[in-house]
């Protein structure tokens, strides 16, 4: 993320967006790419595994929507799959929200979500790590990672999650800080929630829905809006002229903001209200294609 206009943000700095939230931690301060101000807000942390069912993943993507709607921000490690689809949903509700790092931002990792992590950006969010920009993901960087995602969230949920995870890790930082913990349940026989089961059985709790997570927080439900006609993409010349080119085949975001005309962060804002009208979709690869039917 080199082109991120990242900066050293100090323990005081940090303290003036995000209070005392991060007391207690060994830390200098954050290297933070985009808005501090996302800071501010009420973050829920919504974490899992990096290889989830589709069912969980769609979940974790309509929890962090209806969090972000409102008016919550979300928070998450942005690695592959739960955490990936909770920065998707929280963009899909126009909500701020928060990634960090297990490495320096011109290391990225993992590199499938640096697109993700410019979108958070364009969007007023914030990509943060605890180490220096050329510092490369290592193993063990990742659990002190997840220290800073329970210490600035108000509340974790833990969707699909083994018995050994990085999620069982974040919740653990999380009950020693005293934060909420939260949590997805699913058949007993399933591997992949076995983490998720054991935290309820010790006293987290279950999570249905987002509602659920907001009453536990205290965060008010927004009123439901009659339901819309349907999903209008944005017909400007240059949504248009992405979707001619995506007409063609898969595009990289950079091709896609050349044939708009658009300066990068306001063709990935561009791209986020294409995907959330379901006209466009970010495949495994980084490209964007149309979506299908």
């Amino acid at each position: 993320m080199q082109e991120s206009g990242r900066r050293f943000l100090t323990r005081a700095e940090l303290a003036g967006v995000a209070g005392e939230r991060l007391a207690g931690l060994a830390l200098a301060g954050l290297w933070c790419a985009g808005d501090p101000a996302a800071l501010a807000a009420p973050l829920v942390a919504i974490v899992g595994t990096r290889a989830p069912s589709e069912d969980g993943r769609r979940l974790a993507r309509r929890l962090a929507s209806e969090i972000g709607a409102a008016g919550a921000g979300v928070i998450s490690g942005l690695a592959l799959g739960i955490d990936a689809a909770a920065h998707e949903g929280a963009l899909d509700a126009g909500a701020r929200t928060v990634g960090v790092l297990g490495g320096g931002h011109d290391c990225f990792f993992p590199p499938r979500n640096a697109e993700l992590a410019r979108r958070i950006v364009a969007a007023g969010g914030a990509v943060l790590s605890p180490y220096a920009p050329g510092c490369p993901a290592r193993p063990w960087q990742f659990l002190a990672r997840n220290g800073i995602v329970a210490a600035l969230a108000s509340g974790v949920v833990v969707v699909e999650a083994a018995a050994r995870s990085g999620a069982l890790n974040t919740a653990s930082w999380a009950a020693d800080r005293g934060v909420p913990v939260m949590a997805v349940p699913g058949d007993v026989g399933r591997p992949k929630v076995a983490g998720c089961l054991a935290l309820i059985r010790d006293g987290a709790t279950l999570v249905r829905d987002a509602a659920d997570v907001l009453a536990q927080l205290g965060i008010a439900v927004p009123p439901q809006r009659p339901p819309a006609a349907g999903p209008a993409a944005p017909s400007e010349p240059a949504a248009g002229a992405m979707l001619a080119l995506l007409g063609a085949g898969p595009a990289t975001a950079d091709a896609l903001a050349a044939a708009s005309g658009l300066s990068a962060p306001a063709a990935l804002a561009r791209l986020g209200e294409l995907q959330a009208a379901g006209r466009i979709e970010a495949g495994p690869d980084g490209r964007w294609r149309r979506s299908p039917g």
